[in-house]
Parts: C-alpha cells; sequence; structure tokens
C-alpha cells in the first residue's frame, strides 16, 4: 500500500500543478492548450541545468560527501529554472493571443507542435542522441530522492505507515509542488488579484470599466500558467523518468487539461481529479509490481488481462469522465474571447 501510494502521488502531483497552471490561464480569459508544449519545454530545461550544475565543483563535491541539503538546492533550482523558462515560453502564447488577437486554439496547438521538435533538435545539438539525462549516467535517485539515511536513520528502522509513506523514499519536488498548489489556490479565490483576475476571465468589459487593465491580466494569468506548467514538466521527468529529457511527457498536458475540466476548474476539485487521475497512470505504469495487501502476491500482474489494457487505463478513463462530466462543467465565460476595448 505505501508503494501505491508513493507512486499514485508521484503521477498526480504534476498532473495537479500543470492543471492549476491551466486555471489561471483559462480564469483570466486565455485558453491554455500549450500545457504539454510548455511541460515538455520545462522538462528539457529543468535537466538540461542538472546536467550542467553537475559539473560544477560545488554540486560535485556535494554529491560526493553526500550533502543532501546541498543536493535538494540544486532540485529547487533546477525548478526554478525550469519555471521561469515556462513562463518565457508562454509569452509566446501571451502575445498572439493577447497582442494579435489570435485564435488561441490554433496559437496553443501550434506551440505543443514546436515544443517537442525544438527539444529533440537541442537534445541533438548538446548529447548527440534523442534522450538527454544526468551526467555520467547518473540516476535521480541517487541525488535527489529523501531516504532515511537522508536523517540519519538506519534502513532497517521501521518508521510506520506515515513515515514509510511520506518521509522515506520520497522527492522534495512533490511537497513543494503540493505547498504551491495551496498557496495559489488561496491566492486565486482569497485575494483581490485573484478576484481581478477571475472577472477578467467571465466579464472583460466590466472588469474594464473599474479600472482594472484586461490585457495586463491575461499576461498575468498566463505567465503564472507558464511558470507551473514548466515546474510540472521538471517534476515530470525528475520523479518518473529518472531526470531525463526525451521531448515528450506521455501526453500530462492534456490528461492535466482533463483534470482542470473535470474538476470544474475549482482547485479542491482538481487536487481529487487528479489523484484519481494518477491513480491509474500508477496502475498502468508500475502494475506488475503493485502488492495490494502486502502479502507478496501481485494481483494484476497475475490478472488474466493484457498489458496493453493497463497502459490504456488513464487515456480510457479520460475519455469516460469527459464524456460524462463535461456537459456540466462550466467554464470562464469569456475565456477564448479575443478582448476588444470598444465592444460592449
Amino acid at each position: 500500500m505505501t508503494f501505491l501510494i508513493q507512486q499514485t502521488l508521484l503521477y498526480a502531483v504534476p498532473l495537479m500543478i500543470v492543471a492549476l497552471a491551466g486555471v489561471f490561464a483559462e480564469r483570466s480569459g486565455i485558453i491554455n492548450l500549450a500545457l504539454e508544449g510548455i511541460m515538455i519545454f520545462g522538462a528539457f530545461i529543468g535537466v538540461l541545468f542538472v546536467r550542467l550544475m553537475q559539473g560544477t565543483a560545488l554540486f560535485h563535491d556535494a554529491f560526493a560527501a553526500k550533502d543532501w541539503l546541498t543536493l535538494q538546492g540544486l532540485e529547487l533550482l533546477a525548478m526554478l529554472a525550469a519555471g521561469v523558462m515556462g513562463a518565457v515560453f508562454s509569452l509566446l502564447l501571451s502575445f498572439a493571443s493577447v497582442n494579435l488577437k489570435a485564435d488561441q486554439t490554433i496559437g496553443g496547438t501550434a506551440l505543443n507542435l514546436m515544443a517537442p521538435a525544438l527539444v529533440l533538435f537541442l537534445i541533438r545539438i548538446i548529447a548527440n542522441q534523442n534522450t538527454l539525462g544526468m551526467a555520467d549516467g547518473s540516476d535521480a535517485a541517487s541525488w535527489f530522492m529523501i531516504k532515511k539515511s537522508t536523517f540519519g536513520i538506519d534502513r532497517k528502522t521501521d518508521l510506520g505507515f506515515l513515515g514509510e509513506t511520506f518521509i522515506n523514499k520520497v522527492y522534495l519536488a512533490t511537497y513543494v509542488c503540493i505547498l504551491l498548489f495551496i498557496v495559489l489556490s488561496i491566492l486565486l479565490y482569497k485575494t483581490r488579484f485573484g478576484l481581478r483576475l477571475r472577472s477578467c476571465g467571465e466579464n472583460p468589459q466590466a472588469a474594464d470599466s473599474l479600472g482594472i487593465n484586461v490585457y495586463k491580466m491575461r499576461y498575468a494569468g498566463t505567465t503564472i500558467s507558464g511558470v507551473l506548467a514548466g515546474m510540472g514538466g521538471f517534476v515530470y521527468a525528475l520523479t518518473t523518468a529518472n531526470c531525463a529529457s526525451t521531448g515528450d511527457v506521455a501526453g500530462f498536458g492534456f490528461l492535466a487539461l482533463a483534470v482542470m475540466i473535470f474538476g470544474n476548474w475549482k482547485p479542491l476539485n482538481i487536487a481529487g481529479a487528479a489523484l484519481l487521475f494518477g491513480l491509474f497512470k500508477c496502475i498502468a505504469a508500475s502494475y506488475a509490481s503493485i502488492d495490494i495487501n502486502g502479502d507478496g502476491v501481485c494481483l494484476l500482474a497475475n490478472a488474466p488481462i493484457s498489458s496493453h489494457v493497463y497502459r490504456m487505463l488513464p487515456y480510457l478513463i479520460t475519455l469516460v469522465v469527459l464524456a460524462f462530466t463535461s456537459k456540466k462543467s462550466r467554464a470562464p465565460k469569456a475565456e477564448g474571447v479575443p478582448y476588444d476595448k470598444g465592444q460592449r
């Protein structure tokens, strides 16, 4: 059960933070279909940052000395770098949607097509292969995973269910994303900035009449969306892909859009939806090693079901859930509509 919960969190947290990224953009009135592309770009930047920093004396010596505090600092810096470059990448969508008043769906799709091509091109230049990983064949777990030994606890010591689940073999990035999710949800729904942002997605003309700069708020919403999606991309690469960039994030950007719609653009609902989708993604990836009862028997692996069915589960669930819930979902009224000051 511990393994199942840990793996579910590894898949659910990137979904949760990227779905919140979509909420910020759409609450401001911009449809951000480019979440997938921004995740891919953010994953690349984060992995590249880690790879470059591994070559510096500071972090090389920290790894040799098992200085976990410094290594966790590197992890946070990589998240920050991915977030910053995700924001820069999202400015392309902001400019096209706000300044050029272009079709936002086409703009997002264009970025989704451009990101993997650009990332693979850069990976070929940097590494002369199709995958960019950590330097010297290192693995993410040895550099960034928090274990019992991190706190000076013997490996054989039993920390109990909660300790084994939430302290042993986890990543700091997971908890940073959960904290960010909580803080930004409060920002969106309990502050003046959040109220102004949401008003621009519901009735931008009314917001403008009260002195709110709709263009700036939409830029702000999309930029925050880019930061979160970039971070989510790196966290996905770090925790589930051994800190490697391949120009692909397994459709997590589109799954995050489904989580956002299923969650009805509300953070609490999104958190629950992300856990549900994360569970099925966990089953798809780890069904062969999931021991639910703790008796050493992997029931899912022994079931007479093809492995392809397990791998399809997250996407089948997405289709089924959206088919039954999309009609009841209420999107922001002005999303996808370019704002025209002269229109009333």
